[in-house]
């Protein structure tokens, strides 16, 4: 049984989107049409929410401080999108654990037709314990399977704004990464937005 609840979310509303596919059609993203998520009664189980970034940000800079995104996070993906919706550069988070593995490959499964041209990055933990290895590099397999370029980094990220910084450094238009970051990544877009280093092409996919 699923639950088409959105309560949890924080963010108004009318600035959500409802997505039924779990897999995206070509040529979607240019039909977007906004509407009221709450508003919707339907027997579809919502796959995923969309929702636009700057209106999201001018939001939480109602707020004297940054407030979080969902209450509660809650297994459906969330897709911040900005100006533009491309896939022309993805950023992979991958931090070793089972969740992340599987945050990836469903983002591949939904998304399988959009990143057929993408150059892909996955940056994973320097250290990965040897029992992850197999998993790893089942990964990096899968993501070069689906995408035209694919290219695997280490480093020793901790917070959200280290991958902020390198997406937006690298002009990467789209970062998929877990929502355990989500309070972190609201502080980073809210202390960042409109500033000299923002990237107005970068998207986030968080599940």
């Amino acid at each position: 049984m699923y639950s088409n609840d959105l309560s949890h979310i924080e963010i108004p509303s009318d600035i959500l989107m409802p997505v039924f596919d779990s897999r995206i059609p070509a040529g979607f993203f240019g039909t977007i049409a906004q509407s009221t998520a709450n508003a919707i009664e339907t027997d579809q189980e919502i796959k995923m929410i969309l929702a636009n970034l700057p209106k999201v940000l001018d939001w939480l800079h109602e707020a004297d401080y940054p407030q979080v995104l969902e209450k509660r996070p809650c297994g459906i993906p969330l897709f911040l999108y900005d100006k533009n919706i491309s896939f022309r550069k993805v950023l992979f988070h991958y931090d070793g654990t089972p969740s992340s593995a599987k945050i990836i490959r469903d983002f591949l499964m939904m998304f399988e037709v959009q990143v057929v041209e993408s150059q892909a990055t996955i940056i994973s933990p320097s250290f990965i314990p040897k029992s992850k290895i197999a998993e790893e590099q089942a990964l990096i397999q899968l993501i070069s399977d689906h995408t035209k370029e694919t290219s695997f980094i280490k480093f020793n990220f901790t917070k959200i704004g280290d991958f902020w910084s390198y997406a937006t450094k690298r002009d990467c238009s789209l970062l998929v990464t877990t929502k355990d970051y989500q309070a972190d990544l609201a502080k980073v877009l809210f202390h960042f937005y409109k500033g000299d280093v923002w990237h107005d092409n970068l998207s986030f996919y968080l599940a």
